[in-house]
């Protein structure tokens, strides 16, 4: 019987409460709830993949592969266009927002989206995000999918943190500069949230899930944290590193324990590009079939897995995206 995955508490000096979900707002508080039942076990405890050795030899793996990719954590810049490189830049409100602009699109038109933000309101103005008619945001951010939704909900998380902190930042979060409810350190600032704190308080907004708040930790805080998008996800259930009955917040809850942290950022960065790439790890007669693919190699060799076999799971995997993506109707009992 392996040893229960548990997570060891984190030293970083805390920042004080964070501000209580509203009453109002159930689903906040069901994902808080379940947030704090993943934060120091495992929700598959009894479950032994990825062991560190596997992950290790993924990441080798994917690293000859895709040599153009970064493996190494790089340092948010504000060169970056926080939509396209999921929240690379050094403000957290910025990384934020370009994350959810990122949601259910593609890379090009997240980019655009954030462009148009950028153009019709000034990089960074958030107070003139904040009051602007709903319309102009929506058509300021048009090009990157479901704009009605994502201005909803930038509107409200930036009225919410001016609410909070009556200022328009989440700084606090990096270390810095005091805000309202954030005691101040020796130095005058506040310390760094931790691990823990940054991800409880990023969820707290609404529109913000697990793997939104674990992109800022990894590409803006520069934490140890690893995002289950949709690629991560379908190659995490193909390589059997999450039971099947694991869904992408219970199988980013657990990877999050399970893989190393010197390897979270490129293994991330590095499957996420291998799911875009690869046609022979995705399903269909026409795009995997038996196309050659190096984690499929990998698993044969390591496993002895069978060609059938791995087509059939792959076919499995994606049939199971597809209804999470498009549930059936419930037929209505007579």
């Amino acid at each position: 019987m392996p040893s229960k995955l548990k997570r060891s508490r984190s030293t970083t000096p805390p920042l004080g409460d964070t501000p209580p979900a509203s009453a109002s707002s159930p689903h906040r508080s069901k994902k808080l709830k379940l947030l704090a039942s993943h934060a120091l076990a495992s929700p598959f405890p009894d479950f032994p993949h990825p062991t560190p050795a596997e992950a290790a030899q993924v990441h080798v793996l994917l690293s000859s592969t895709h040599p153009d990719l970064a493996a190494r954590p790089r340092v948010p810049s504000d060169a970056n266009d926080s939509a396209r490189t999921c929240g690379s830049v050094p403000n957290v409100l910025e990384s934020l927002i370009g994350t959810i602009l990122s949601q259910n699109t593609s890379a090009r038109n997240s980019t655009a989206a954030k462009r148009g933000l950028d153009a019709a309101f000034g990089r960074n103005n958030f107070a003139a995000i904040a009051g602007a008619d709903r319309a102009d945001v929506v058509a300021a951010i048009k090009t990157g999918g479901l704009a009605n939704k994502k201005a909803g909900v930038i509107q409200k998380i930036l009225g919410e943190v001016h609410e909070r902190y009556g200022v328009y930042s989440l700084q606090h979060l990096a270390g810095g500069a005091a805000v309202k409810g954030k005691g101040k350190a020796e130095g005058g600032g506040v310390p760094p949230a931790s691990d823990e704190e940054a991800m409880q308080e990023l969820v707290s907004y609404d529109g913000v899930g697990p793997k939104t708040a674990s992109c800022v930790l990894l590409f803006c805080l520069g934490r140890s944290s690893f995002p289950v998008d949709t690629h991560v996800f379908r190659l995490s259930r193909l390589l059997e590193w999450v039971p099947a009955k694991a869904d992408r917040v219970t199988a980013q809850a657990h990877l999050d324990l399970t893989i190393p942290d010197a390897l979270k950022y490129g293994l991330h960065v590095l499957m996420v590009g291998h799911g875009r790439r690869c046609k022979g790890c995705k399903g269909g007669s026409t795009s995997g079939g038996k196309t050659p693919c190096v984690l499929k190699a990998w698993l044969r060799n390591q496993k002895g897995a069978k060609e059938e076999e791995l087509g059939a799971k792959i076919e499995y995997v994606e049939r199971e995206e597809a209804l999470e993506a498009n549930p059936l109707p419930v037929k209505a009992e007579h």
